[in-house]
């Protein structure tokens, strides 16, 4: 990577710790080639400071001309006033990437100078171990030198996918949320096992390891999942007999809501935001 890039975050929340985690443990970045910006909280921007070594800074104080990259991570809602508050101190050759559920590319640059260079990130909080799903959606005058950039920025989190625009409400709902989802399980999990007379902490450890399994076997092996469950799904055994009573509970269809109501949700965000003109 460049040891002349430097990246700067305005929004030092869960998502911009585990992004900056990532980059810095990867030494992707040097601590000092990244910047951690929030309105006025100093207390958090020290902590940021001492765990990664990087620079934090109030929001008023960052210098935008500085960073060849400005990553959006703040709450969605803010986005507008952030976009328009650095739009006549970036220049072309900058790069803005948001990381916000439901801030697309044509909100960006509506919001930005003409030609402005954007580009849509979704990671989870898995980047914080590297574990990332994240995807990428260029905007309309982004160079391919700067989409490399991004790809190989982000690589340093996880997994890193180029999508369509118009696929990335879904992706929020598998990738962008899908951790809670598995953490929910993991919640259900240590419950029976309390129940039933196992240690939590044991349980976790039990089921942490059977989600990793199975994950590797469908990122290694050909077969489809439906084709991996009937392998280990014997007639009349204690595998089908789990598999029934995900069923009748109504299992398959939770997890389908759950996806949709998490794209459904990044799409009402977009649609919320594009009611809001952009101020000139």
């Amino acid at each position: 990577m460049d040891t002349n890039l430097r990246v700067a975050f305005i929004g030092a929340g869960n998502m911009a710790e585990a992004m900056i985690s990532g980059i810095v443990k990867t030494g992707t970045l040097e601590p000092h080639q990244v910047i951690v910006t929030n309105r006025s909280n100093e207390e958090r921007l020290l902590e940021l400071h001492n765990r990664y070594g990087i620079q934090g800074m109030v929001r008023d104080r960052l210098p935008i001309q500085s960073a060849d990259v400005i990553i959006l991570a703040m709450k969605p809602k803010d986005a507008e006033q952030s976009l328009l508050s650095i739009k006549d101190q970036i220049r072309p050759d900058q790069v803005v990437m948001s990381v916000l559920a439901g801030i697309s590319t044509s909100f960006m640059e509506e919001h930005l100078n003409t030609n402005q260079q954007v580009i849509r990130v979704m990671p989870n909080t898995s980047s914080m171990l590297q574990e990332s799903a994240t995807a990428i959606s260029p905007g309309e005058h982004v160079t391919m030198k700067n989409v490399k950039m991004a790809k190989t920025l982000l690589k340093s989190i996880g997994e890193v996918y180029v999508i369509e625009e118009d696929q990335m409400d879904l992706f929020t709902g598998i990738a962008g949320s899908g951790p809670a989802y598995y953490y929910y399980l993991m919640e259900h999990i240590e419950k029976i096992a309390r129940e039933n007379g196992m240690d939590p902490a044991q349980a976790r450890e039990i089921g942490a390891q059977t989600i990793l399994g199975a994950a590797k076997m469908m990122l290694e092996r050909e077969e489809s999942p439906a084709q991996l469950r009937e392998n280990i799904t014997s007639k009349n055994g204690t595998t089908a007999s789990g598999l029934e009573a995900l069923a009748e509970n109504g299992g398959g269809k939770a997890i389908k809501a759950a996806v949709e109501g998490a794209m459904n949700r990044s799409k009402e965000i977009s649609k919320q935001l594009e009611k809001t003109p952009a101020h000139q």
